[in-house]
């Protein structure tokens, strides 16, 4: 492990992999109040635009088991370039499309291309800290993260009121040629060769994936993978719910994801503050049980309280909780003491994305008019996933 940094050398940090690990989000983010105006554009069906949402978590997905295992071998700073050089390519390409089909196509690339922001960024906190003091990083990052969906949407609202829905991409393609340069000039390779797996790049793939073998990992990866699965159930139906069930129009659903947004980056803050006095473990058992619950009552309303209020409150409530989710399952997965961290990253990236990715359309095969179908499935990915923390006993049965 390295030298511990120090706070004005962790606060830079936290800003640079923040904005790093934020990009991949920021590519769904950003483009979500365009999703009815691409609907109509380019002539298709609401379950069809949000498979370009799940083409892009797949990609994001695949993309870390392959950036993942690379970083392991040859460190963490040329795969971060390489693939935001390619993020910013593929965006202009995505911003000429005329098709629905060659859309999802270029936004699965696009995926691919932007996933080592989200598996290294994690990579590096791990190759730099340890214990408490890595929840309290990744508190720090997940909260920074947290500014980008607030300010995404908000932009992307502007950008489609003036413009066409192209440039949202337009704008992700110069995000991604300055994130670049950023990587190239404010990063220093945290990964010391006597750190890195010898051999060729094949016993990176294949140590990443002997980490399958050990039962308690893969349950606590598809669990934290079930949390991602309830976000994205309501990421995908939130521009329908609440544009087309509830009205609004595209300036107060950027305002109301914004809000949502901030809540999750004050969720994420709170494990760090609780972590020298609360287990992980015993957080999250804590959270998962009470964003159940949450979960419940959203779907109760629909019977009894249905109404724009009763809705945005508790939506509010679920995703602050999330971002305390966030922070608490990627920490405990992250702290375990195994040596290719880009690997364990990568698996617990491509169960959040390819679980998220799952659940879009078919939340989106459900209903786009109603929330109902929105509501069951985050309690059903929530629950789900409380029932195999439940059988994990305690931190210490998670290492190898």
């Amino acid at each position: 492990m390295a030298t511990t940094p120090s706070l004005g050398k962790r606060i830079w940090l936290v800003f640079i992999l923040g904005t790093i690990s934020a990009t991949g989000p920021l590519s769904i983010d950003l483009y979500l109040p365009a999703l009815p105006e691409m609907t109509r554009d380019l002539q298709t069906h609401a379950s069809l635009i949000q498979l370009s949402l799940s083409a892009c978590l797949l990609g994001l997905a695949i993309g870390q088991l392959i950036s993942g295992p690379l970083s392991d071998k040859y460190g963490r700073k040329g795969p971060l370039i390489v693939g935001f050089l390619s993020f910013g390519m593929v965006s202009l390409l995505i911003a000429s499309s005329h098709s629905v089909y060659l859309l999802i196509g270029l936004r699965f690339i696009q995926g691919l291309a932007s996933a080592s922001g989200q598996v290294l960024s994690r990579a590096i906190a791990s190759d730099l800290f340890s214990g408490p003091l890595l929840t309290k990083f990744y508190s720090m990052l997940s909260a920074v993260n947290g500014i980008f969906p607030v300010i995404s949407p908000i932009i992307g609202g502007y950008i489609i009121k003036y413009v066409e829905w192209q440039g949202v991409f337009i704008l992700l393609a110069l995000i991604g040629f300055i994130v670049s340069i950023a990587i190239w000039m404010g990063i220093k390779e945290t990964l010391p060769f006597a750190s890195r797996i010898s051999g060729s790049p094949i016993n990176s793939i294949i140590e990443m994936f002997s980490l399958l073998k050990n039962t308690k990992f893969v349950k606590l990866v598809i669990a934290s993978g079930l949390v991602y699965g309830g976000l994205f159930s309501y990421i995908s139906a939130s521009s329908f719910v609440f544009q087309n069930y509830f009205h609004m129009n595209v300036a107060n659903f950027g305002f109301l994801y914004a809000m949502n947004g901030i809540g999750i980056a004050i969720g994420s803050a709170i494990p760090g503050l609780l972590a020298t006095r609360v287990s992980e473990s015993q957080q999250i058992r804590f959270v998962l049980g009470s964003t159940f619950m949450t979960a419940l009552a959203l779907i109760s309303s629909w019977f009894l309280l249905n109404n724009l209020l009763t809705v945005t409150i508790l939506v509010l409530l679920m995703v602050f909780q999330f971002g305390m989710l966030f922070t608490l399952t990627t920490s405990v997965i992250m702290n375990l003491s195994l040596k290719n961290s880009g690997g364990i990253s990568a698996l617990l990236g491509l169960s959040q994305n390819a679980i998220g990715g799952i659940m879009s359309p078919i939340v989106g095969v459900m209903g786009s008019q109603t929330y109902l179908p929105m509501a069951i499935s985050i309690a059903g990915c929530i629950g789900l996933s409380l029932i195999l923390f439940l059988k994990i006993n305690s931190s210490n049965q998670l290492k190898q």
